[in-house]
């Protein structure tokens, strides 16, 4: 900054000596003009003496008369008659004239035309002090700004690498409302998310391996029984058959998350009859809630149209209607119900704590309650709803009941107040 701002003042400079040599030849003109003037009005006291036309030299004193010969040169380059002003070429010397008549007769001033340095070195002089002046005052400024530009960058950048080396709580100090300030802010921004969503991976890693040590410990431990004589093999097999197919869902349902997080997933925005997918879904439901004992019911309006993906969103009521079941105590029973862009899936299981019901989509939350019965579910599939139904542009909710129980409702777009399509965007994976 500081060598633009010299650069600049150099070039100010360069131009001021132009424009001030350019002055001091046009007011030497100017000058001229006025001594000719002077010379034609005052020719007339030397009529006695000889009129016609006369050459004068000026520039240094006072303006002395030329030879004949010079002056017969001069008047045979002259333009004749009139006044005039110009530039000339006698013997390969380049001249000034100023011609005026006067009373008298006609009055021819010349000097030479090239200018002199000292005619305008005074005034150089002045214009290049000016110039050094206002070069250290733009130099010393641009030293000044540079570091209250850099300061703030130096700090974001030493914050930066900190960031990059896994530190926690990095951030930066944020001091005004200008574009840097703003930059800190939005660091700092970034830096608090990325802590959450390391502190959310971590958390995810614990659970899911948690999740993951839980069956394998008990694969191994039947395993080892089996061997040793210790259970029957009828109940081994059926207890390791059981904890496989536990870890098969919850490598599944991983599968599917880390889908649901790729750039590259996309749900489709097509009119979808919800009747048709909760029908469908419950359907495939019968069997299990027979098992149980549970009641499965579905109840669908006159109108229960949407926007969405017909596949997904029977997958996201599916995933609902299996937690119902799995949660609902025998003789109990699930209703799932079908309106204009809303499903709801209701249960009469013992329902969610005020503090639960916030947290209720999160990953592993809810898993102790849902696997309470039978081999319990993966303990993602409610946050895989979550994913499924806000990739259409919908929500997904909970509630308890006030009968008792718990009420899932999905919301999505109707045909009436469709979204903008955003499916091809990239949805974190968080």
């Amino acid at each position: 900054m500081a060598l633009a701002t010299i650069a600049s003042c150099a070039l100010t400079v360069i131009v001021a000596v132009v424009l001030v040599r350019h002055q001091v030849a046009s007011r030497r003109l100017t000058n001229m003009e006025a001594q000719a003037q002077v010379l034609a009005l005052a020719g007339a006291a030397q009529r006695e003496r000889g009129g016609g036309a006369r050459v004068y030299r000026v520039g240094s004193g006072r303006p002395r008369r030329v030879s004949a010969p010079v002056t017969a040169a001069i008047l045979a380059r002259v333009p004749a008659g009139g006044d005039g002003q110009g530039t000339i070429d006698v013997s390969g010397n380049s001249l000034l004239f100023v011609a005026r008549r006067g009373p008298g007769g006609r009055i021819v001033l010349i000097r030479s035309a090239r200018l002199a340095f000292a005619e305008w070195r005074s005034l150089l002089w002045s214009v290049v002090l000016a110039g050094l002046g206002g070069a250290l005052l733009a130099a010393l400024l641009s030293v000044l700004l540079a570091r209250r530009l850099t300061r703030p960058i130096a700090a974001l950048s030493r914050a930066t690498s900190r960031l990059a080396e896994g530190r926690t709580g990095v951030a930066v100090p944020v001091d005004g409302d200008d574009e840097l300030a703003q930059l800190g802010r939005s660091f700092n921004a970034m830096s608090a998310e990325l802590e959450r969503t390391r502190e959310s991976q971590r958390q995810f890693l614990e659970s899911v391996s948690h999740e993951l040590k839980t069956p394998l410990t008990s694969i191994l431990g039947y395993s080892d029984a089996l061997q040793d004589g210790a259970v029957a093999p009828g109940q081994g097999a059926g207890v390791i058959g059981e904890e496989a197919r536990r870890l098969q869902r919850l490598v599944l349902d991983l599968l599917e998350l880390a889908r649901l997080g790729r750039a590259d997933f996309s749900v489709e925005r097509d009119p979808v009859d919800l009747g048709a997918v909760v029908a469908a879904a419950v359907d495939r439901h019968l069997p299990r809630a027979a098992e149980l004992g549970v009641t499965l019911s579905v109840d669908v309006a006159d109108e229960a149209d949407g926007v969405g993906d017909g596949d997904r969103l029977l997958q996201a009521t599916s995933n609902l209607i299996e937690n119902a079941l799995r949660i609902t105590p025998a003789g109990g029973s699930v209703a799932v119900h079908a309106t204009a862009g809303r499903i709801t899936v209701s249960d009469t299981g013992p329902g969610l704590g005020d503090d639960e019901l916030p947290r209720a989509f999160e990953r592993f939350y809810l898993f102790e309650r849902y696997r309470t019965r039978g081999a319990g579910g993966s303990g993602l599939g409610l946050a895989i709803v979550s994913e499924l139904v806000g990739a259409m542009g919908g929500t997904a909710s909970a509630a308890n009941r006030a009968a008792g129980g718990t009420e899932f409702t999905l919301t999505v777009p109707t045909a009436t107040r469709r979204p903008p399509d955003h499916s091809d965007a990239p949805r974190p994976f968080a």
